[in-house]
């Protein structure tokens, strides 16, 4: 393996266990939590149900982490550096349109 190829590998996975970390930390969170750092959580008394949007806001995040170690495999494994980076990025950047759109779902169902 190239090293270009190595370093490329260890900054996805990086990324992906740090994306699985928040995952984690939402899942098991008693308090409401927010979908990205920019964004005030909601207080408990304006949800209908805080375990259920901790929940799903976990979830979320854990495959997040696991698309991006999964883009990062195969775009490995294509092996053509153009077609690498392209398929990379849209395994980073695809999700994110669906997350954000997601919220917006999670926020309109858990909402009182």
């Amino acid at each position: 393996m190239h090293v270009e190829i190595i370093m490329g590998l260890v900054i996805f996975f990086l990324v992906a266990f740090f994306m699985i970390g928040i995952g984690i930390v939402q899942l098991r969170s008693q308090k409401p939590v927010g979908f990205y750092s920019g964004e005030q959580p909601p207080a408990e008394d304006e949800l209908m149900d805080v375990q259920a949007w901790n929940r799903k806001h976990g979830m979320m995040w854990l495959w997040y982490g696991v698309i991006i170690i999964v883009s990062a495999l195969i775009g490995t494994w294509i092996g053509d550096r153009i077609w690498c980076t392209i398929f990379m990025c849209c395994g980073v950047l695809l999700p994110l349109i669906v997350m954000i759109w997601y919220h917006h779902r999670l926020v309109r169902r858990y909402y009182k």
